[in-house]
């Protein structure tokens, strides 16, 4: 989604949320992560005022203090966190072989093999992910997330089938908004 990302070009404007919109907002990231109230008010205190970047494709993007916290696809499922946001346990794990790091860096949608080999990780079936989830994209031997992204299969279909694409990853470290770190 941020690839080829431009403040001048891709973005149409930027306006304050609403108090009563940002509680919805709030009601709902709670409600879709695996997160503490607590420490969502430590990123996102309730004093400080949300700002809404509406950008191309139908893309928001939510901001405290200019930095992008979480962003929405007006056909998405959910609300994303972006991929500097990330802890451990806010969306399921899955992770790529070393092999695929490269790949994901340059913005490809992560295939099912990087998932099921050696150094690749996916849920056990008792935290099976469904298709259509958010999940964080960790590399082998690294500690924290280097991307978000979709499912297309769900992880249990990733193990079986075991081609084709897995994740479409819509965040990864070192896109063209990383780059720009505040709006």
């Amino acid at each position: 989604m941020f690839k080829k990302f431009s403040t001048s070009t891709d973005i149409s404007g930027q306006t304050p949320v609403k108090t009563s919109v940002q509680r919805s907002l709030r009601a709902g990231v709670l409600s879709q992560w695996k997160i503490e109230p607590e420490t969502l008010e430590a990123i996102w205190p309730k004093k400080e005022g949300l700002i809404h970047v509406k950008c191309r494709e139908h893309l928001s993007i939510y901001t405290v203090n200019g930095e992008p916290i979480f962003f929405q696809h007006f056909d998405g499922p959910s609300i994303l966190p972006y991929v500097s946001f990330i802890n451990p346990y806010i969306l399921p794990r899955v992770g790529i072989d070393r092999g695929a790091i490269r790949f994901l860096l340059a913005g490809a949608h992560m295939m099912c093999p990087g998932m099921t080999s050696k150094g690749g990780y996916l849920p056990p079936p008792a935290e099976a992910v469904p298709e259509g989830a958010a999940v964080a994209i960790y590399a082998e031997g690294k500690e924290h997330a280097v991307g978000v992204g979709i499912t297309k299969l769900s992880t249990e279909d990733i193990k079986k089938i075991n081609k084709n694409i897995g994740v479409e990853t819509t965040t990864y470290l070192g896109d063209d908004l990383w780059a720009i770190r505040t709006l």
